[in-house]
């Protein structure tokens, strides 16, 4: 029996989601998520691939007792973990830093290094961690992939990926853009050329990951040239509750002036700002129906997250040279049609447009949104990180003759 089944596991601080992928025809047989993990009630909730749901409240201990309580749920529906059509699984790890430019097979050598870079990525690679070891524990035998958010923008040029600080002191604290969200930019870019009919290595794309958590991205012929996000996720676009570009003297100012702790701040900039900090919402669909109800607060949210976005369009069109297509993707990006039509209006002497009509289609499959006459195609591309981190486990247990 062949082993064609990647299991993908993204293990946060307090829940697991995951997705069970048969890789011959890219369908999903189960898709899951465990829940506010060690609290007194935990929630998991258990999809089948005919849309059937199951759901079930009780304590979760630690990330152990969540993927056992996976495992308990795939087996009831013939899907267990010792199933030698389990090819390997697959792990979202968020920070890879500059050696993890590929997909990994994880050894103790890679968990090493995944933990020594836990001081850029305190949130995220302690969570990842716990879920490798813990999905190794119970399949000692079965391939483990890293898949790293930052590799698809380790091709970015040093010009793009430096700050302009001492370079010793950068260097000794490992201080660069490494950027983040990139296995959404690797397969919304290469899903924009498909649907332009063109290989990526023909196209420029600009990317546009619009979710609670924002990203552009350049990418000149497949391979990604500059990114908004940097050491952390908190620069680049306004965020649903992270600041995103801001003059790094407020730090000092807040400490000096405000009297504020480096906590504090961090709390404040990656917490309460962006969307939530400007007018109390972070949900853009709540946002737009205080905007027509006149709510002066909402609209000025609203009317800063566009006017970034738009820097960033222009931004990466004068990096690129030569743009093809301007694609939107993520929640936001996926559902908002305002929020397209206002990034786009006034860049028309860039030969972007969006068509009312069309903009205002809602639907699951890519599609473009500018009219047939446009210089540079705008479009719609909905991501799928889940199935870009199995098809590169996949590729790579194959490649590597990992199978069991």
């Amino acid at each position: 029996m062949s082993s064609t089944r990647v299991l993908v596991l993204n293990s946060g601080s307090s829940s697991v989601k995951y997705q069970l992928l048969d890789m011959r025809d890219h369908s999903r047989l189960a898709v899951g998520l465990v829940e506010r993990i060690g609290e007194e009630t935990s929630r998991l909730r258990h999809t089948q691939a005919d849309g059937a749901a199951r759901e079930w409240d009780g304590p979760v201990a630690d990330h152990e007792a969540a993927l056992k309580c996976m495992a308990a749920e795939l087996a009831k529906d013939g899907l267990g973990l010792d199933s030698p059509e389990l090819a390997a699984i697959g792990h979202r790890v968020v920070h890879g830093g500059k050696r993890f430019t590929e997909p990994t097979v994880v050894d103790d050598a890679v968990l090493a290094e995944i933990e020594r870079l836990i001081p850029v990525a305190p949130l995220h690679n302690p969570a990842n961690l716990t879920g490798i070891r813990t999905a190794r524990a119970l399949r000692p035998d079965l391939p483990q992939v890293a898949v790293f958010d930052t590799a698809f923008h380790t091709t970015m040029p040093e010009s793009a990926a430096r700050y302009a600080i001492d370079v010793e002191t950068a260097d000794a604290h490992r201080v660069r853009r490494y950027g983040f969200h990139g296995t959404s930019h690797a397969y919304v870019s290469r899903e924009t050329a498909k649907l332009l009919g063109r290989t990526p290595e023909e196209v420029n794309v600009i990317v546009l990951h619009l979710g609670n958590g924002a990203s552009a991205s350049a990418v000149r012929g497949g391979r990604c040239v500059d990114t908004s996000m940097g050491l952390t996720p908190l620069e680049g676009l306004v965020m649903g509750t992270r600041s995103g570009d801001m003059d790094p003297a407020v730090i000092f100012h807040l400490m000096r002036v405000g009297g504020m702790s480096a906590d504090e701040i961090d709390d404040l900039l990656n917490k309460r700002s962006g969307l939530i900090g400007l007018c109390g919402d972070n949900d853009m669909r709540e946002i737009r129906r205080r905007m027509d109800d006149g709510d002066e607060r909402a609209r000025l949210a609203f009317d800063i997250y566009i006017h970034r976005l738009k820097k960033y369009i222009g931004a990466y069109y004068a990096v690129l040279g030569r743009v093809d297509a301007v694609v939107f993707t993520a929640g936001v990006g996926e559902n908002a049609a305002p929020v397209r039509e206002a990034a786009v209006a006034g860049l028309e002497g860039m030969g972007l447009a969006v068509d009312a009509d069309l903009n205002a289609v809602r639907g699951d499959g890519a599609r473009l949104i500018s009219p047939p006459s446009a210089r540079v195609a705008v479009a719609v591309v909905p991501t799928d990180e889940e199935m870009e981190i199995a098809t590169q486990t996949y590729a790579l247990v194959i490649g590597s003759g990992n199978l069991t």
